[in-house]
């Protein structure tokens, strides 16, 4: 298939800059593939599902993985001798005091540059400064930074200095605010680690929780830490040429075995976000089984895929031309989604991060 099989018109009054209050009050379209579209709310999810089903929620946690600062001058012969200012988003811890980040303006940064991030305000000692080396440069602004903190020291000192990494498409209609460090969060978030939210997931309140165990749902936990990857555009014609970020997942002994006693029992899975969901089939065996699991995976899924775990997929509506949206297809069809996504662009959902939710069924 091609990218421009994933297009469609989106009016921009739609993508949504703050979500829903309460957080449950978000509207939901139930798509059942070959039988139509119901519009609901997040609230009636507990209607929705049996006693036996079983939810499962991607409990990572958003780090304020944005940092602003700048390149320090270079020495002489070292080209330009002038400070920049840079941005840096962090990706994938790969050591104690290293994180692979996207910088911008990524050109103007050489292996070997020091790079000083926050406010010269903030510096009334040297422990508060957070600086790093740049200690190699890959392609398309990807960078790997030394920090001169390691361990706890650097997550105190990001998460003082660092700013909610809003995805693109908010962060340039509005700066990103305190409001977001509570709004961009799930309330189960535990697992320090993703630098985008999984964002199903942010429609949860505690007292929708207690209704659905309630209805006799059972709540499962697994761990996909998101990269900034998620919001790269797909830049090749040929879908099957596009290559996917990694990221590293968890999917615990426990949850592995109760996932597996719910199939066996007749209950069905339902997946809270497409990061649980690529999880659970990046782990799942070709019969189904879910085995514990730890790794990473850059699995890439497009309509002609057979899904072996999940029965239903809780998400919010995605960009076009998106992974996401290719993904979303395979699971209900190509032709399904198509109309689902007309239709909630005609009925005014709104889309996104912040933005309104759909429960998705598995397409026969």
């Amino acid at each position: 298939m091609r990218l421009s099989d994933f297009d469609f018109d989106l009016p921009e009054q739609l993508i949504a800059l703050r979500p829903s209050r309460p957080r449950e009050t978000g509207r939901l379209l139930v798509v059942r593939p070959g039988e139509g579209m119901d519009d609901l709310t997040v609230a009636d999810l507990p209607s929705l599902l049996q006693p036996g089903d079983a939810l499962v929620f991607n409990d990572t946690r958003v780090i304020p993985a944005r940092l602003d600062g700048r390149r320090e001058a270079r020495d002489e012969g070292g080209g330009d001798g002038h400070a920049v200012a840079v941005e840096a988003t962090l990706h994938k811890r790969l050591a104690p005091d290293r994180w692979s980040a996207f910088m911008r303006p990524g050109k103007r940064l050489k292996v070997g540059d020091r790079v000083r991030f926050g406010a010269e305000a903030d510096r009334a000692c040297d422990g508060a400064a957070l600086d790093a080396t740049v200690a190699t440069k890959g392609e398309g602004g990807e960078v790997e930074l030394v920090f001169d903190l390691a361990g706890a020291d650097l997550d105190i000192a990001i998460n003082t200095r660092g700013h909610m990494p809003l995805p693109p498409y908010i962060a340039a209609k509005r700066p990103e605010d305190e409001q977001d460090r509570s709004d961009y969060q799930t309330i189960y978030a535990r697992e320090d680690g993703s630098v985008a939210a999984p964002t199903a997931g942010l429609h949860f309140t505690p007292d929708l929780l207690e209704r659905l165990t309630a209805a006799g749902v059972s709540q499962h936990f697994v761990t996909l830490h998101v990269g900034a990857g998620t919001f790269l555009p797909v830049k090749v014609d040929e879908i099957a040429d596009h290559r996917m970020h990694a990221e590293y997942g968890e999917v615990p002994a426990a949850t592995a075995a109760a996932l597996n006693a719910v199939k066996a029992a007749g209950g069905r899975i339902i997946c809270v976000g497409t990061t649980s969901l690529r999880l659970l089939e990046s782990a799942a065996t070709e019969d189904g089984v879910i085995p514990p699991w730890a790794g990473e995976t850059a699995i890439f899924i497009t309509p002609g895929y057979r899904f072996r775990t999940a029965d239903a997929l809780m998400t919010n509506f995605h960009l076009p031309k998106s992974t996401l949206l290719m993904l979303v297809s395979a699971f209900s069809g190509y032709e399904t989604m198509r109309a689902a996504y007309a239709h909630a662009v005609a009925d005014g959902y709104r889309f996104y991060s912040y933005g309104d939710s759909s429960l998705l069924w598995r397409a026969a």
